[in-house]
């Protein structure tokens, strides 16, 4: 069993994109490789086979190595709800809301199920890709961590440390996070990956070599800048979009300050005949077809920080001009008539009113319901799939016109008497292509296109693989996942 961990200078470096790349490149020669990541902070998850909660980066990586995804390759999830606190998510389930002091505190039971989760990975895979969070020379949080070196020491793994060089600064990054390393944590970096790259590689050799004998580590390659290469964020609301046709339909999504699971958007950003557009905070909601309210993490304030955008009466205004609405999961609780949480499960026990859209009302329950399931839309009646994470349980009379038939006899959502209003608990409802001509035709779109957003994943997953293949040392790459040993 060998375990090799990325790690990232900054943020947004690169480790995802470098692990999945991996991932590939390895299940393509055979491997049986598996993607951890012992602590992961974001509003972005998916639900596993195993039904419980990671992050959606892993489920990527899982896609990548030809597995379904598990609690155990992600055993950590932190979602905030607050600039000072997280939801607790151990091994799939919530386990409750922590302030960052108490999480600090929190944090030996946290490596124990990290420590668990790996082991059990181990055991049965022979190459464990560990992907770090943040950066390991966050001085402040290195005490007790487990999320970068913290958990490379405890398991005695390799590390490659990945810096971006499209944000500048790159050599700084590199040899100032090496620098604040301890000399144990410094040996432990076997190479480093220079990542988003453009221009003539000639013009970088002399700080590469001058980065070799500074540090004494190998660079063990430098990946080129890719325009148009979609895997989905961890985190940032990604808004990059493609081509788009003459004629096309315009969406709107309001970004809320706790909007959780904005994957849900990739495949319209992706679409040839969506123009969508992201609104943030003091900008107004421009003329549009479709207007999505998406998930939350903290529905009541952000239906509160909806309200003081003036968002409420544009999306009135909006409804009277006969345009469409969808909302999404904590979208959906926002449409209806009261939104209580009586736990205080995302913030301070309370009751707020809903928008009034649909008639019914939702309360927030300690257990959180998590599924993967598949069912008929109400509009077009086309199959769709998708998966549900969500505390609160909504009932009323309007859920008898439901917006989706789902397989295993339940309904989800409503579908208002107009058509104009559809609310629904299901995430990726634009991922597969019948579902996704559906909606849009609905919203107005004439004779939309087909796109298959699960195959455009997995271009990207292959083309990541052939970056490997082209611009890394492999030779290197295979030492360290100790396959000299395993494959002739």
């Amino acid at each position: 069993m060998t375990t090799l961990m990325v790690q990232g200078t900054t943020s947004d470096a690169g480790k995802s994109t470098l692990v999945t790349a991996l991932c590939r490149w390895l299940a393509r020669q055979g491997v049986a490789v598996v993607p951890f990541k012992p602590q992961n902070m974001a509003l972005n998850s998916a639900v596993t086979a195993d039904g419980g909660e990671i992050g959606r980066a892993q489920a990527v990586q899982a896609q990548a190595a030809g597995l379904a995804p598990h609690t155990d390759m992600n055993p950590v999830l932190l979602k905030p709800n607050s600039d000072t606190g997280a939801q607790v998510i151990v091994h799939g389930r919530a386990v409750g809301n922590m302030k960052a002091a108490a999480y600090h505190d929190y944090k030996r039971v946290a490596m124990q199920a990290v420590l668990d989760s790996h082991a059990r990975l181990a055991a049965r895979y022979p190459v464990v890709l560990v992907e770090g969070a943040g950066s390991p020379a966050e001085i402040n949080l290195r005490e007790g961590d487990i999320a970068n070196m913290g958990f490379a020491e405890a398991v005695d793994c390799p590390v490659i440390l990945i810096a971006d060089i499209d944000k500048g600064g790159v050599f700084a990054h590199l040899v100032g996070t090496l620098e604040l390393l301890s000399a144990s944590e410094q040996a432990r970096v076997k190479g480093f990956v220079i990542n988003r790259f453009r221009g003539d590689l000639a013009l970088l050799r002399p700080g590469l070599d001058w980065l070799e004998q500074r540090t004494g580590k190998p660079v063990l390659g430098v990946l080129p800048y890719l325009t148009d290469l979609h895997l989905e964020a961890e985190d940032a609301v990604a808004t990059r979009q493609v081509a788009k046709a003459e004629r096309r339909l315009k969406v709107v999504v309001p970004v809320l300050p706790r909007i959780s699971n904005h994957t849900d958007f990739d495949p319209l950003r992706l679409h040839p005949q969506v123009e969508l557009t992201f609104v943030g905070a003091g900008q107004p909601i421009p003329p549009a077809d479709l207007i999505i309210l998406p998930g939350s993490k903290s529905v009541r304030s952000d239906l509160a920080f909806l309200r003081a955008q003036g968002w409420e009466s544009a999306i009135a205004r909006h409804l009277r001009y006969g345009g469409k609405l969808i909302g999404i999961c904590g979208g959906l609780q926002m449409l209806g008539t009261a939104i209580a949480d009586p736990l205080g499960l995302e913030g301070e026990p309370g009751q707020s009113a809903g928008l009034g859209l649909l008639a019914f009302s939702t309360v927030l329950e300690a257990e959180k319901q998590l599924r993967n399931v598949a069912g008929r839309l109400a509009v077009g009646g086309v199959p769709v799939n998708g998966y549900e994470i969500h505390a609160g349980v909504t009932r009323g009379p309007a859920l008898a016109s439901p917006a989706v038939t789902l397989d295993d006899g339940r309904a989800d959502g409503a579908l208002s008497e107009d058509g104009q209003v559809l609310g629904t608990y299901l995430h990726g409802l634009f991922e597969q292509p019948t579902g996704c001509s559906a909606l849009l035709a609905w919203a107005g779109l004439e004779a939309p296109q087909t796109v298959d957003y699960h195959a455009l994943r997995e271009r990207d997953i292959e083309r990541l693989a052939d970056l490997v293949e082209t611009h890394l040392d492999t030779a290197a790459l295979r030492q360290l996942c100790g396959l000299e040993h395993k494959h002739a």
